[in-house]
């Protein structure tokens, strides 16, 4: 077969077009701009081009891939579609892909890259095996694919955004989170949670929800947070029925990171040295000890729901344990670039208020009384604007703010919405608005005891640069 991609950089694009690549297809593609993983692309042999040509597509293609971030206005994609080759979304190639086999699918407004990519690391090293599309570049595997032809299992990033995880039906699925995002799509938080119970729906009768505690799934059911009076709360038919799944054959269990009602959660949570340790109690009894070396504090949540898929899968203590300390994590998701004694820099794709909040709170946690300098790149216009408030509060913890203009991705401008709106907002006076060449100049000036880089556009392209500035001090 001969795929396209049109957006073949894009991070869930580029693991498709790696799977068909090692399957031995014909795999070439278009983007707008190189990148670190368009780079790597070509390394493994797959033709990617950068200018919107029609003449640059390979004359013999039997299906194209492509993404809602490449707008439909791109010649490339009319070319394609007046030449009637078959056109599909990234989402129904994942899904047909993964049909057949038992997919682990982990969905959820955040938590998802970092927890996927721990229940690969987990099952690749146990006698299941897997294979795995991911939404980040994770460690251990050095790439957003691993491909095991032996396994039935394939884990995979399973993404809200434009609803494509309803093309998805999983044997066994996660959901960390249905917090209000991506309402340009949705338009309501109604519309969003109606997406995600439909996702739950389409689990396999045989197999497993694992939820976290107090995430709701319809309207009516609102959020409960955290304290529950409930005593029998963590009974099945009780969870089921606060999810509006009670006509479901498969299991549904619940996790948390705070609270001692859910099936699976952490006790005596400890930092040692930037490594965090904590005993998991399970319904099969406590696992003690358990360790994460150089994690944020948020990754204690997303172990607790690794391992409820992984001891639900039937992995016992040894291999648990074992993945857990041996994770390396996800580039840019609490990335250390720099940990010396002197000075720490991490690199983070937090660009939600919550996510921000999270990876700051991490550092708080495990470096407490350092003086913190943060580089905040906004990412979309809307998000920014419906965000504003937030944004400024939780950027106004900061010991130092440096902030860079929006990136738009597939965003026209919004009439006084920037940057320097938010700024604004953000109580006190150690706030900057720099281009990233100042911020070049500007962060040694300020002699932090830590940096943060945070970001999901194309902040990611400042990071070496910055590691090289900070590591010359």
């Amino acid at each position: 077969m001969n795929y396209y991609f049109l957006g073949i950089g894009g991070i869930g694009m580029s693991a498709l077009a790696r799977y068909f690549h090692l399957q031995g297809h014909q795999v070439s593609g278009y983007d707008r701009t190189p990148s670190p993983l368009t780079q790597q692309l070509e390394a493994e042999g797959i033709p990617v081009h950068y200018t919107d040509d029609p003449s640059l597509i390979p004359e013999a293609v039997d299906l194209v891939v492509y993404t809602p971030a490449v707008p439909v206005e791109t010649a490339e994609y009319q070319h394609l579609l007046q030449k009637g080759v078959p056109i599909k979304k990234r989402s129904q190639v994942l899904g047909e892909v993964t049909r057949g086999k038992k997919c682990i699918a982990v969905a959820g407004t955040h938590g998802k890259t970092s927890t996927s990519s721990m229940i690969a690391h987990l099952l690749s090293h146990s006698p299941l095996g897997c294979s795995a599309f991911l939404g980040g570049i994770a460690k251990n595997f050095d790439s957003n694919i691993v491909v095991d032809p032996k396994s039935d299992y394939v884990v995979v990033e399973a993404d809200e955004y434009d609803r494509s995880f309803l093309q998805l039906h999983p044997y066994c699925a996660v959901i960390t989170a249905t917090d209000a995002d991506h309402l340009d799509i949705y338009g309501t938080r109604e519309n969003l949670l109606e997406a995600f119970h439909q996702f739950a729906q389409q689990i396999s009768p045989d197999g497993a929800l694992v939820i976290k505690q107090g995430v709701a799934l319809t309207a009516d059911h609102h959020d409960h947070g955290h304290g529950h009076d409930h005593e029998e709360e963590h009974e099945h038919h009780d969870l089921k029925e606060e999810l509006g799944l009670e006509a479901s054959a498969f299991d549904v269990l619940n996790y948390t990171a705070h609270g001692i009602e859910a099936d699976y959660y952490p006790w005596n949570v400890r930092n040692y040295g930037g490594n965090i340790f904590f005993d998991l109690r399970t319904p099969k009894g406590v696992y003690y000890d358990i360790e994460l070396p150089e994690s944020p504090l948020y990754n204690v949540e997303n172990a607790v729901a690794a391992a409820a898929v992984a001891l639900t899968l039937g992995l016992d203590e040894y291999q648990l344990r074992h993945g857990l300390k041996t994770y390396k994590g996800v580039r840019r998701r609490f990335d250390y670039r720099i940990k010396t004694k002197d000075l720490i820099y991490i690199d983070d794709y937090a660009h939600h208020p919550q996510e921000i909040a999270a990876c700051l709170d991490s550092i708080r946690y495990l470096y407490p009384g350092k003086r913190v300098v943060g580089i905040f790149q906004p990412h979309l216009y809307t998000r920014t604007r419906d965000f504003a408030d937030q944004f400024a509060e939780v950027l106004g913890t900061l010991d130092e703010l440096i902030m860079l203009p929006i990136y738009p991705a597939r965003e026209k401008p919004i009439a006084g919405v920037t940057s320097a709106m938010v700024l604004r907002k953000v109580a006190g006076m150690s706030k900057y608005l720099c281009t990233p060449d100042q911020v070049l100049e500007l962060v040694p000036a300020l002699c932090p005891d830590i940096v943060v880089t945070m970001g999901a556009g194309d902040i990611d392209r400042l990071v070496p640069r910055l590691e090289e500035t900070l590591r010359a001090l």
